[in-house]
């Protein structure tokens, strides 16, 4: 891996008496999307505004490419901070200026730049984020989503390779939320530029997120992918994701991993030992292209669909799920064998052929209505399992054995049923 962008070495900061900041280290990787989690109060905001020097620690260093940002001469400091945006929680739009003024303040402020090359650049972030026909209208006359794109139109102007995102998705609903995460994971693609959040909404910014870091009294206590954070062992994770997360994953309707395992253990694990079971793996192929050609709500609608689809046809039998990673699913049916599970498989592949691929397809058109051709597969593997052996080990056999079970290819949809 590359030398990290943002680097944290031995980052303290009190205010008064109260220690916020205890002895931080952390990287921050360019062209990733690393999410800070940890409760409310415990230093997210505080961390975010050393990396733009707004706040500036009492001990230890912010590095940047390197470099103490705190060592920066004036001209260095200048260059620096026309490479960071903060886009704020509410929008932080000025209510006496429409959206071209909002965009543009930025550009008038810190540079020198003459007025139609300012325009020049306006309206090409205007324009990529959507918000033409309302330029000049004021924030008080937009709906909240052309708000958010407005105050991130602002945040992209000066062409940031870094952009910081504080709490944007607290307090919206589901859908809006994704929607907002959508919107930063797609103009991050866009534009290339590095982005780091602060976000309460677990698990459904892990979709977007490379990076987790996880705040907890003072101090980073884990650094590393989604995937790795589902393992990790800490009294973070009981304090503060229990308490976010419900037993029902809402991106998916499946268990966490961590649910799934100790659901596993007690059914199975724990009995005498002579039960066998199946595990699945359910594999949506090529996420990145469905990304590319779609975005990543219609992504996530794929997913969610799939996921829908795994719990009607497993769980109705006694089976239960958990999404391994971004676009992959494991399922273990307790006491059944191959041939059981295979005609199960076969009538979650019938049902998905004519019910499933069509609801993402129509997802995907709502989403993007000019989308004219675009393709898909699932793949599925099974394997035969016994309590005395490790659910991964097991797991791991089953993606090896995944084969092709369903198409979707430009309106023509192609089927393999395979047991």
């Amino acid at each position: 891996m590359n030398p990290p962008i943002i680097e944290f070495k031995n980052v303290t900061k009190r205010f008064g008496r109260r220690t916020i900041l205890d002895r931080v280290n952390l990287q921050i990787h360019e062209g990733h999307v690393t999410t800070i989690i940890g409760k409310s109060g415990e230093g997210k905001s505080v961390l975010l505004k050393h990396i733009i020097g707004l706040l500036k620690p009492e001990e230890g260093s912010v590095l940047y490419r390197g470099k103490p940002i705190g060592k920066m001469k004036r001209k260095e400091w200048n260059a620096y901070l026309g490479q960071v945006s903060y886009m704020f929680q509410n929008n932080a739009l000025f209510d006496s200026k429409t959206v071209y003024e909002n965009v543009a303040m930025p550009l008038r402020k810190y540079t020198k730049l003459r007025k139609t090359q300012i325009r020049e650049k306006v309206m090409a972030r205007i324009e990529q984020t959507e918000l033409t026909d309302v330029a000049h209208k004021y924030p008080s006359e937009l709906s909240g989503g052309m708000q958010k794109r407005a105050a991130l139109a602002r945040a992209l102007v000066t062409d940031p390779k870094i952009v910081l995102f504080d709490e944007l998705t607290t307090g919206q609903d589901p859908i809006r939320r994704n929607a907002i995460l959508g919107m930063i994971a797609e103009y991050k693609k866009k534009f290339g530029f590095t982005a780091v959040l602060i976000s309460h909404d677990i698990p459904d910014v892990f979709f977007i997120s490379n990076h987790i870091l996880a705040l907890y009294d003072k101090k980073i206590v884990f650094q590393g992918t989604p995937e790795e954070f589902e393992d990790f062992d800490h009294p973070f994770y009981d304090e503060i994701v229990t308490s976010i997360e419900s037993l029902q994953e809402e991106l998916t309707g499946l268990y966490s991993r961590r649910q799934f395992k100790v659901r596993y253990q007690t059914e199975l694990a724990r009995r005498n030992g002579h039960e066998h079971f199946v595990a699945v793996i359910f594999t949506l192929e090529d996420l990145d292209r469905i990304i590319d050609n779609l975005g990543h709500k219609a992504a996530q609608n794929g997913i969610r669909t799939m996921g829908d689809y795994i719990n009607k046809h497993f769980g109705a039998v006694g089976g239960f799920s958990a999404r391994r990673s971004i676009n992959q699913f494991g399922t273990v049916l307790p006491f059944s064998d191959l041939e059981e599970t295979g005609r199960i498989l076969e009538d979650f592949t019938r049902d998905f052929r004519k019910n499933g691929l069509i609801k993402i397809e129509n997802a995907a058109r709502q989403v993007n209505p000019s989308v004219s051709c675009f393709e898909f597969s699932i793949s599925a593997g099974l394997a035969r399992g016994h309590p005395n052996v490790e659910l991964d080990a097991i797991m791991e056999i089953a993606e090896l054995k995944r084969e092709p079970i369903a198409q979707f290819q430009c309106n023509i949809e192609n089927l393999t049923n395979k047991n």
